[in-house]
């Protein structure tokens, strides 16, 4: 008997789940480093409004979502490891050249210190200037982080069965989470001390760090010698015999499905509409929240109330990872099959969102109401988010996986781009005119809104899903 096949059933996926974690946790830290700087230090140096900034992540989010229409692809015709490899190399390159934009942005005024600028014109030129650089930094970022999850997705198809990949993707997705949990108390301390532009570089060189590591920990299951046969014929289980599945090079050719093609299916619109729906809403709170402690509560990103309030926030967001196992719970202890257990969770966890109408109402009685309200929403969004990707693996074949998560990443992405240009248009209105709605003036009566929409998103979302695809149906090619 080979080394291969004695013992027990090794644990490697989890290795391979946990890089996938990590990776999301970088990615996270990367994409938060503008937004924990921007009120305390880049908005003062380069006299932004909400609108610029607003335009700045729309731009992001609507490059990204452009870009997700191809890194699925791409990534199917490189393969997992090279994939990710080429997507966390370039996203970690764009992070750190932010640094730069303030430099370049003194070069062409001509002036020093940016945030002494008095002279209108000289300001708004500025701030053209600066944010226009910013885009082209974040569209860089954009274009590598639009890899991260078909690449994820694509390795968890490859490394866990499908019972057991709603659980494996709400454990990597949670790395958004801690990304997100970590950001505020590490990021305005780098910026405060060292200056922003250190932040971007130092927090953009972790990538390059992960990359050293998944170059030697990752290989295809069937490949890996740390993956011995109990643990293979687990993570193949869904699969059928060798013998059935063994095709010739010809007739794979024949069944892959053009990028086009695939949006002949309602499957493909479903999941679409999920992420269009609600990819936006997480992207909201994560770039506009500290924008609004800092509104509301007059809290500066270095202030320890400030990062303990995004600490809280994201540390409930953190109870997200059990919402991957209650599929399978379903499917183990109700018998249902897996798309029909992931369904009926993800509309338990559409109504959670539904808090979020309370966050504005309840925020002159205590700073801490909208950050636990908004990180239940949080979480329940986590937890759908996870859900939402294994639909993919649940209906489509593995081929495709990376490709059809490309394709809801950029609806997400159009989703978000509409949801960021419009919460910095609507918060420069209601301030300049102050908006009253529902009692709530100026910025609030803004942030009302947004909120309100945010809460009732995902219910609106699972609804149009269900209708494209009432039960299961997988794609036969």
């Amino acid at each position: 008997m080979s080394t291969k096949t004695q013992g027990r059933k090794t644990n490697y996926r989890w290795i391979i789940c946990a890089m996938l974690f990590f990776a999301t946790t970088v990615n996270y830290l990367d994409r938060q480093v503008l937004s924990l700087t921007f009120e305390d230090f880049i908005r003062p140096e380069f006299h932004w409004t909400d609108s610029d900034y607003g335009n700045i992540t729309g731009i992001f989010s609507l490059f990204y979502a452009i870009a997700m229409l191809f890194a699925g692809r791409f990534v199917d015709w490189l393969d997992t490891k090279k994939g990710y490899m080429w997507s966390i190399g370039i996203w970690s390159f764009g992070a750190c050249i932010h640094a730069v934009c303030g430099i370049v942005t003194e070069s062409i005024v001509g002036a020093d210190n940016l945030a002494l600028v008095a002279n209108a014109e000289l300001v708004a030129r500025i701030a053209l200037i600066s944010s226009t650089f910013f885009i082209i930094a974040r569209c860089v970022l954009a274009l590598g982080e639009a890899g991260n999850f078909p690449a994820a997705i694509k390795a968890t198809a490859e490394y866990f069965p499908k019972r057991d990949r709603a659980f494996a993707t709400s454990i990597f997705n949670a790395g958004s989470t801690i990304g997100a949990l970590i950001a505020p108390f590490c990021i305005p301390p780098l910026a405060a001390k060292w200056g922003w532009e250190m932040a971007f570089i130092i927090i953009g060189a972790l990538g390059f760090v992960w990359m050293g590591f998944w170059q030697f920990i990752y290989k295809k299951p069937e490949q890996n010698p740390a993956v011995n046969e109990a643990e293979l014929a687990y993570i193949l289980s869904d699969d059928a015999p060798a013998e059935v599945k063994e095709e010739s090079p010809a007739v794979a050719e024949e069944k892959k499905v053009s990028l086009w093609q695939s949006f002949k299916y309602r499957q493909t619109w479903a999941f679409i509409v999920g992420k269009f729906m609600t990819d936006g809403v997480w992207w909201f709170f994560l770039f506009w929240m500290p924008s609004y402690l800092k509104t509301t509560y007059g809290l500066a990103s270095t202030d320890i109330k400030f990062q303990l309030a995004l600490g809280v926030l994201y540390l409930i967001v953190m109870i997200s990872i059990a919402g991957g196992y209650l599929p399978t719970l379903f499917v183990d202890k109700k018998k249902m099959e897996p798309y029909s257990g992931r369904m009926l969770a993800m509309l338990i966890f559409a109504f959670f969102p539904l808090v979020a109408l309370a966050a504005q109402p309840l925020a002159h009685a205590s700073m801490w109401w909208p950050v636990v309200l908004i990180g239940i929403a949080g979480a329940a969004h986590q937890a759908w988010s996870a859900n939402l990707f294994s639909t993919i693996g649940d209906m489509f074949p593995k081929r495709m996986i990376a490709t059809i998560t490309g394709i809801g990443g950029m609806a997400g992405g159009i989703g978000s781009f509409l949801i960021q240009k419009s919460a910095g248009a609507l918060f420069d209105y209601s301030d300049k005119v102050g908006m009253v709605l529902f009692g709530f003036e100026g910025k609030e009566a803004g942030y009302m809104i947004m909120f309100s929409f945010c809460a009732v998103a995902y219910l609106i979302g699972w609804v149009v899903m269900k209708l494209l695809v009432p039960k299961y149906r997988p794609i036969e090619l």
